[in-house]
C-alpha cells in the first residue's frame, strides 16, 4: 500500500534524494535500452549523471539514521563521485569501453544497490512503499 502523505512531512534533503533518485533511475533505464551515441543518449545521459550528482549530495545532508553523523549507508556517496568522474573522464578520451563499464558501476552500484538498501523494515522507503 503505498503512503505517500509522509512526502511532504519529510525533510528537503531527502524530498530531493527521492526525487532526484527515482529520476535517475528512469534515465538510466531509458539510456541503457535506447541506441548508444545518438543525440537523445547523449541528453539522457548528462542529465542521469546530474541528478546522480544531486543524488549523492542530498545524501550528504541525511543523517537522522545514525543520530546525526554519517551511517553505513553514505559510502556510497563518494562512490557515486568517483563513477560520475569515471564516466565523463572515460568518454572524453573516446575509451567506451571505460564509460560503459563507468555507467553501469553509477548505475548498479550507486543507484540500485543503495536504493535496494533504502527499502530495509523502517527506512523511510519501506514506509511510503509498504506503509509500515
Amino acid at each position: 500500500m503505498l503512503n505517500l502523505q509522509i512526502f511532504p512531512d519529510l525533510p528537503i534533503a531527502v524530498q530531493i534524494h527521492i526525487v532526484a533518485a527515482l529520476t535517475s533511475l528512469v534515465l538510466g533505464i531509458a539510456m541503457f535500452v535506447r541506441r548508444k551515441g545518438t543525440r537523445s543518449h547523449k541528453m539522457i545521459g548528462k542529465l542521469f549523471l546530474a541528478l546522480m550528482l544531486i543524488t549523492a549530495t542530498s545524501a550528504i545532508f541525511i543523517r537522522y539514521i545514525n543520530d546525526g553523523a554519517l551511517s553505513w549507508i553514505h559510502i556510497f556517496v563518494p562512490v557515486t563521485f568517483f563513477a560520475a568522474w569515471e564516466t565523463v573522464h572515460y568518454i572524453r578520451k573516446g575509451n567506451l569501453k571505460g564509460h560503459k563499464r563507468a555507467v553501469k558501476g553509477l548505475f548498479f552500484g550507486a543507484l540500485l544497490i543503495p536504493g535496494f538498501l533504502s527499502f530495509l523494515p523502517g527506512r523511510t522507503m519501506w514506509m511510503m512503499v509498504f506503509g509500515g
